[in-house]
C-alpha cells in the first residue's frame, strides 16, 4: 500500500479533524512536532488554526497523504519564505506520518512529494526545515538527502532539564 498525496486538498471540517487527530497521535507518541505529550486536540487546534491562515493568505501550502482507507496519514506544510532576499527556498514544517504507519517508508514518500510540489513552485531552489535533537531526524533526513546546515544546542527545551538542539537541515533543488 502506498500513500496518495494531495497538493493544496479542500480545507474541509473532515479534513481539518483529520489532520488535528493526526498531530494529537504523532505528538502524543513522542514525535517531535511543536509539542510535547500528553495533547489533546484543543491544544493543537489553534496553531492549526494559524497554518490555515497562512494558506488563506498564501504564505504556506498543505501536502497530505492519504492511506487506503483515505484517512489522513501523513502531512507536511510548505512556508515560502517572505523575506525579499530569501525567496528562493522555503521551509518544510510539521512533517508527520501517522505512529500506525511508521516503518513502511512513508516518511520518505511524504519528503519525495515535498520535494516534487516545491520543484514544482517558481523560483524555489531548496527546502529548509529543522528538526528537534535526540531523535535521530537528521539521519532520517541526511538519508533522503538533507544535509545538515547548522545547529543551535539546547535551543529547544522539551521539558525542566531536557534541553535538545535545533538542528538546521537544507535540501538544494538545483
Amino acid at each position: 500500500m502506498t500513500l496518495i498525496f494531495t497538493l493544496d486538498p479542500e480545507i474541509t471540517p473532515a479534513l481539518r479533524e483529520d489532520v488535528l487527530a493526526l498531530w494529537a497521535d504523532v505528538s502524543n507518541a513522542g514525535g517531535p512536532v511543536g509539542f510535547v505529550a500528553p495533547v489533546t486536540v484543543d491544544d493543537i487546534r489553534p496553531e492549526l488554526v494559524k497554518h490555515f491562515v497562512a494558506m488563506a493568505e498564501g504564505r504556506t501550502r498543505l501536502l497530505v497523504g492519504r492511506d487506503a482507507s483515505g484517512t489522513v496519514a501523513a502531512t507536511a506544510f510548505l512556508s515560502f519564505n517572505t523575506h525579499r532576499l530569501m525567496r528562493h527556498w522555503l521551509w518544510l514544517y510539521t512533517v508527520m506520518v501517522h505512529p500506525r504507519h511508521q516503518g513502511r517508508g512513508y516518511g520518505r514518500d511524504l519528503l519525495a512529494a515535498a520535494e516534487e510540489a516545491a520543484r514544482g513552485l517558481d523560483g524555489i531552489e531548496a527546502i529548509r526545515l529543522t528538526c528537534r535533537g535526540g531523535h535521530g531526524l537528521e539521519r532520517f533526513y541526511a538519508a533522503c538527502g538533507y544535509k545538515e546546515v547548522g545547529r543551535v544546542p539546547g535551543a529547544i527545551r522539551a521539558a525542566p532539564g531536557d534541553d535538545r538542539d535545533d538542528i538546521f537541515m537544507l535540501l538544494p533543488l538545483t
